[in-house]
């Protein structure tokens, strides 16, 4: 099939890991993907599709149309699938108005009923779609890494020196100020342990040392793997519930264990006491760290067996798995708008 995926951008993590990633395998199998950017303006947004007749499918990444621009695509994909990997039917964690909005869940109920099929990254975002799409079929097909990107950790360094890193956006550091308590408590109880930071942006405690990593998608494989701990924390809440995980299965790509709450998709990814810790209180969070620290063949044990689990159920080669059979029902079968 000929694809073309209406994308934020090219750049655009979600299209990078989500789709981008997957070129080479569609490929292999004859198909086509073009990622094309979303056009910006209202006369090119009224034109949305019209250059697209010569493909078969029409991928729609994450946006939510107006109702007009909706049907308008509509009308001129032969096939249209929608594909989204956060809660975008809601307002987000930090929004001062709350989670819920009428306009987001409008538009999103009319893009995931005008859809041959919808994917969605989890379990959460895919029973969202469903309860709206009036029995359109909803794939769940996860984010998922190129293992072979990531170099595994060596965990060598000396017993108690261990360093934690964090990976994302300035817009995800807040879930990390949110515990900044915490790793200040980290800082004094475990004086030898560092904080890395890859990111666009960076924390300061008075404790903890914070190593600033500026974020490189050429370096970020091994800026992980020179660390020995992952960490996550998301709040728990409806729009978190909606988040795929990416920074733990890159902490697991590249051999380390990951300490985190026992929130969303963490929960499944996250096999408490042979991958890492899911932690609630504070208490929970410094014995995990600790132990870790100190133990070196452990976090060495755990990194490998959550590298084994990424490999098996979250890389590049099993997403693509799960697109050639979407595709191939979707070439069999068309749901009518």
């Amino acid at each position: 099939m000929r694809l073309a995926a209406l994308v934020e951008g090219e750049d655009h993590v979600c299209c990078r890991y989500r789709l981008k990633a997957f070129q080479p395998h569609l490929a292999s199998r004859g198909h086509t993907l073009d990622l094309r950017e979303l056009p910006r303006g209202m006369w090119n947004r009224f034109r949305l599709g019209a250059d697209l007749a010569g493909h078969d499918a029409v991928i729609l990444q994450r946006k939510l149309l107006s109702t007009i621009e909706t049907n308008l695509l509509r009308r001129r994909a032969s096939r249209l699938l929608y594909d989204f990997d956060d809660a975008i039917f809601l307002r987000d964690s930090f929004s001062g108005k709350g989670f819920e909005s009428r306009k987001r869940r409008d538009r999103f109920r009319a893009i995931v009923r005008q859809c041959d099929a919808i994917v969605a990254g989890n379990s959460f975002l895919a029973e969202n779609a469903a309860e709206l799409s009036h029995g359109r079929p909803v794939t769940i097909i996860p984010t998922c890494v190129d293992v072979e990107r990531y170099e595994l950790a060596d965990h060598e360094r000396p017993t108690g020196h261990a360093d934690l890193v964090w990976i994302g956006s300035s817009s995800t550091l807040k879930g990390l100020d949110a515990i900044a308590p915490l790793l200040e408590r980290v800082g004094r109880t475990l004086p030898e342990m560092r904080l890395k930071l890859i990111c666009d942006r960076y924390l300061k405690f008075e404790h903890l040392r914070v190593l600033p990593t500026p974020w490189s998608e050429a370096h970020e494989g091994d800026d992980l793997a020179s660390a020995d701990i992952g960490i996550s924390f998301i709040p728990d809440d409806p729009w978190s519930r909606g988040k795929c995980g990416l920074k733990v299965l890159q902490y697991m790509a590249a051999g380390l264990p990951v300490v985190a709450n026992p929130v969303g998709v963490q929960v499944d990814m996250i096999q408490h006491g042979e991958t890492g810790f899911l932690v609630n209180s504070d208490d929970e969070w410094i014995e995990a760290l600790e132990l870790l620290a100190h133990d070196p063949e452990r976090r060495r044990a755990m990194g490998l067996a959550g590298r084994k689990i990424v490999e098996e159920r979250y890389s590049v080669e099993a997403g693509a798995a799960c697109w050639f059979t979407l595709l191939r029902n979707l070439s069999s079968h068309r749901v009518s708008a």
